[in-house]
């Protein structure tokens, strides 16, 4: 068994600001299994953790894979279970189902017994700027599902502007950035202008005021920060409306699924989310997107360019190659390029 860690830093195509962190490039750690089957570590522009944690626990996960004498479903679930941060485990995770699929000639989402990936419309997000230069990107995107970032000093302004925009289905993500009484002003602000999906009103400290906010105004609240796992479903369930799942935070896809079956369970929407990542890194949402109702996959359209091959988009639409068996290919010309230290 062969183990390799690679870390990356990508050039982003603009510079990516959301309302407590920016990045004009992204440096992710790719995790290489027999030179073929690979994971990627993402972190968060906004929250972390850092590079060096990331790091430090991808090599503690590597050591402990290297002690197993076979690799086998079950090792999905050993993986899952180290005590090591969900983006760590997550680049593990994603590496080994790449394997199991790879060896067995079965396509990643048969080998988690869910349906093929199809009808996956993404999201675009169109970080913080000037009011003014949101509105002309936005109009300037061939993406018709936008996801606007918002929560800083001149939402109000981004507010009046959008009655200019047509032709645009527009989503909004506050990033937490609003108090509770600015959270209910805009969830009905943004209703008038058509909105129906606002993500992350306010900071999940105050998670349980979100059952004032729900169901009013026909929109969608939903969960990002805070729900990691299981158990944090679980806790905060009866105050959001869709959990957005997301692999790097929960530790890779079979945490990430059983949140999703979860959902589906109590009648709850369920959004597909990624970090600033590549074609690697948002392959384990798509294994299992036919439980989501809402994808917020651009990760890949952000970077410079992507170093893998297996996952095509075409503006919202994200097509899944059927030579993905195994996982996506690195495009070795690309990625060499951007191998840091």
């Amino acid at each position: 068994m062969q183990l390799d860690t690679v870390k990356l830093t990508i050039p982003l195509k603009k510079k990516f600001r959301v309302a407590k962190g920016e990045a004009v490039a992204k440096t992710n750690i790719f995790t290489i299994l027999n030179n073929r089957y690979n994971g990627e570590a993402s972190s968060s522009v906004q929250y972390g953790p850092s590079i060096e944690l990331i790091e430090k626990d991808i090599i503690q996960g590597v050591e402990l894979i290297k002690e197993i004498d076979e690799i086998t479903f079950d090792t999905l679930e050993y993986v899952s279970s180290f005590e090591i941060n969900p983006i760590s485990k997550s680049a593990l995770v994603g590496m080994i189902i790449n394997y199991l699929s790879g060896e067995s000639r079965k396509y990643p989402w048969e080998v988690l017994g869910v349906g093929t990936p199809v009808g996956v419309k993404s999201s675009y997000t169109i970080s913080i700027d000037t009011p003014a230069k949101m509105i002309e990107d936005i109009n300037n995107s061939e993406f018709p599902i936008i996801k606007i970032k918002m929560g800083n000093e001149e939402d109000v302004m981004i507010l009046d502007l959008l009655d200019s925009l047509e032709g645009k289905d527009i989503r909004v993500d506050a990033n937490g950035g609003w108090s509770c009484a600015k959270a209910e002003e805009m969830i009905f602000n943004l209703s008038q202008k058509g909105v129906k999906v606002i993500e992350q009103p306010t900071s999940v400290e105050f998670i349980s005021e979100w059952k004032y906010l729900k169901g009013k105004n026909d929109v969608c609240l939903v969960m990002d920060e805070g729900m990691n796992t299981l158990e944090d479903y679980k806790k905060f369930s009866d105050n959001f409306d869709c959990a957005n799942i997301k692999m790097e935070k929960s530790g890779g896809v079979i945490e990430g699924l059983k949140i999703a079956l979860a959902a589906q369970a109590d009648k709850k929407k369920i959004m597909l989310g990624c970090m600033v990542s590549s074609s690697i890194g948002i392959a384990q949402s798509l294994y299992i997107s036919s439980k989501a109702d809402y994808f917020d996959l651009d990760g890949p359209s952000i970077l410079e360019n992507d170093i893998a091959t297996g996952i095509k988009y075409s503006n919202e639409s994200i097509l899944v190659d059927r030579e993905i068996i195994g996982g996506p290919k690195i495009k070795r010309e690309i990625f060499e390029k951007y191998i840091t230290k």
